[in-house]
Order: C-alpha cells, then sequence, then structure tokens
C-alpha cells in the first residue's frame, strides 16, 4: 500500500487506507494498528520543491505499524505522549519517551514502529520533509 503526498486533502485520503487497512497487520490480527491524523502539509518556500507534511500517530496500548519505508523523505519522529519502540535498518531496537526525538534518513526501513506499552497509549508526530513531486508517504512492506 502507498500513501499519497502532498496536500492535507491527500493524507486524509490516505489515513483513510491506513485504517481500512488495520486488518491486515504483519503482527498479526489481535495486534491494534496506529490511527493517523494529518496535522499540516506546507510547501517550504525558502526551499522551492520540498514540502513538510506533519502526521500524529496513535498508538492503543500494544499497537503497531508493520514494517514500511517512507520513500525518499528525511522523516523526524517526535514523542507526544507515553514511549515508541522504534527500529531501522539493522540498526538496534530503541525506546523513546515524551520529549525525545529520532530521525531517519531517506530510503530508511522501518522495521519497527509501535507502542511501547501494553498497558498505556502513546502518540508521536512523524514530520516529513519531501520534494513536491514525491507521490508517497508511507510504502509498506509486502506481505
Amino acid at each position: 500500500m502507498r500513501i499519497p503526498l502532498p496536500t492535507i486533502e491527500k493524507c486524509l485520503a490516505a489515513c483513510a487506507l491506513l485504517m481500512a487497512a488495520s486488518a491486515g497487520s504483519a503482527h498479526g490480527p489481535s495486534a491494534p494498528r496506529e490511527t493517523i491524523v494529518p496535522a499540516f502539509a506546507h510547501a517550504i518556500t525558502s526551499v522551492p520543491g520540498k514540502v513538510v507534511t506533519a502526521l500524529v500517530v496513535s498508538y492503543q496500548p500494544g499497537g503497531r505499524t508493520p514494517p514500511h519505508r517512507h520513500g525518499q523523505a528525511f522523516v523526524i519522529g517526535y514523542v507526544l505522549e507515553g514511549s515508541v519502540r522504534s527500529r531501522l535498518d539493522n540498526g538496534e531496537e530503541q525506546i523513546y519517551r515524551a520529549g525525545e526525538s529520532w530521525t531517519e534518513g531517506p530510503g530508511a526501513h522501518h522495521l519497527e514502529s509501535d507502542n511501547a506499552s501494553d498497558i498505556e497509549s502513546a502518540k508521536l508526530l512523524a514530520i516529513f520533509i519531501t520534494d513536491s513531486k514525491d507521490k508517497d508517504l508511507v510504502i509498506f512492506d509486502k506481505q
């Protein structure tokens, strides 16, 4: 599945696609999937051809996102609430808590992205910097 960009309207459509795909989680049907709400999408006027887009990603206790990539986007993850487990490429698993952030380089493979708690909810702000011509914000691994 591919998530289109860069307008808010396209982000809203992408969120609907993500929610529809939630039953097919790579982690099994019992693991709750993330909920995604667009926050904003703006052209970066000082850098022609670039767009910044942000999504709020919420996880129920035990919630997760299947493995995915963000194309050629540069991504910043910032934890708003709770704690989020993340693992990129061949790196080690990291747990980020509210107020902490990480970055993902273009083409990075996000192998783990989930709520680090089975008791509390978690929420993060995902910020994407992309070329305005880029069409995909999230590309899930083929199952």
